[in-house]
């Protein structure tokens, strides 16, 4: 088991407590105390991460898994996750790493240099902080994030977005690209089924897009009879065209049944197809559809031609008309995202990797 790590983000009240400033929740703690996210402990008179050098495993996805659709598309990417979460949400699709205070069940433990240096000899194009929100265990993602900048392996932060701004901006400096998670459109859908709000949320978005060379990507989880509404998909994508800018990837994904939400049912795919209609014609775009198969929601259109340049089925790229310069190759428009030369994707495969065999000479690349 690891030391406990200080903590980057605290400051002591008057009346003794500490006060945990990385996320809006505004944690205060009196001696041996834990914050909502279960990871972050007062111990004396410091803030402690307990969760520093420690996941819950290990996984080679494809880029697209994340989901990013324009983030070097077709690579791979190296993701971890660690336990606990500053949110509270009811129908937590992996509650089971989230939610957890068994500290004991993160078993892999890696250094930054070492997540780094197998990224690199696995062949991964970035290293993705995912399965929990990587907010709670920033100072941990910000070393290694570090590491990786230094053997030119990119960083990916999948989050829910909900951090204070001055955490935010150190945060998002060692960050290549993003993923937020903007749950819903309502604060209420966020007070009740969140235990958060979404002012800080949209903060963080607009601060990515307008104030960061971040590459961001929004994922909505529609969830029957909460979010999924026509009222309330046209107000979100006409904020993220207006607010940020049409050309920001959103991804509307499926809802299944988990965590304290068991009793609502699977999201159908024909909803999707709907918030994805009304999203483009909002003005976003590109607009994609997760959790479901959809050939249609899967693919990137050039949007100056019209033509079909990305065509994917689930996570496996079918055809591929973008040059290395994220052109269109029919007719030479700049598509948003980075791109990079494209040989072959890495497909939809899911490899588990133990980073215990990454101090051995004949770790290689996966095939």
């Amino acid at each position: 088991m690891s030391e406990p790590h200080p903590g980057r983000w605290w400051h002591k009240l008057d009346d003794g407590r500490l006060q945990c400033d990385l996320c809006p929740r505004d944690c205060r703690l009196h001696e041996g105390q834990r914050g909502a996210c279960f990871v972050r402990e007062r111990v004396g008179d410091a803030m402690v991460l307990t969760t520093y050098g420690r996941s819950s495993g290990f996984c080679v996805d494809p880029i697209e898994k994340k989901p990013l659709n324009h983030f070097y598309p077709g690579s791979s990417v190296l993701s971890f996750g660690t336990a606990g979460c500053n949110l509270a949400c009811k129908f937590c699709q992996n509650w089971d790493i989230s939610k957890t205070r068994e500290m004991d069940t993160l078993a892999d433990a890696a250094t930054p240099e070492r997540i780094a240096r197998a990224a690199g000899e696995l062949g991964c194009r970035s290293v993705a902080f995912t399965y929990n929100d990587p907010v709670i265990f920033a100072e941990y993602a910000m070393d290694v994030a570090d590491a990786c900048r230094a053997r030119g392996v990119a960083t990916v932060a999948v989050t829910a977005g909900y951090m204070h701004a001055r955490a935010r901006g150190e945060f998002y400096a060692k960050m290549d690209a993003a993923n937020v998670d903007l749950k819903a459109f309502t604060d209420d859908f966020y007070v009740k089924l969140c235990g958060a709000h979404l002012g800080p949320v949209l903060d963080t978005l607009a601060y990515l897009k307008h104030e960061t060379d971040v590459w961001l990507e929004i994922t909505t989880l529609l969830i029957p009879g909460h979010n999924d509404g026509d009222a309330e998909l046209e107000a979100l994508s006409r904020w993220v065209a207006r607010e940020l800018a049409p050309d920001v990837p959103v991804h509307f994904t499926a809802f299944h049944p988990d965590y304290k939400m068991t009793a609502i049912p699977r999201t159908p795919a024909a909803t999707l197809a709907r918030a994805r209609r009304i999203a483009m014609a909002n003005g976003l775009h590109y607009v994609y559809t997760g959790n479901v198969h959809d050939a249609d929601g899967g693919t990137t259109s050039c949007p100056h031609c019209g033509n079909a340049v990305i065509v994917r089925d689930w996570h496996r790229i079918l055809n591929y008309r973008v040059d290395g310069a994220g052109r269109c190759r029919e007719c030479g428009g700049a598509l948003a995202g980075r791109f990079e030369r494209f040989d072959r994707g890495f497909g939809p495969r899911r490899v588990p990797v133990r980073l215990a065999d990454f101090h051995a000479p004949s770790a290689k690349s996966l095939p």
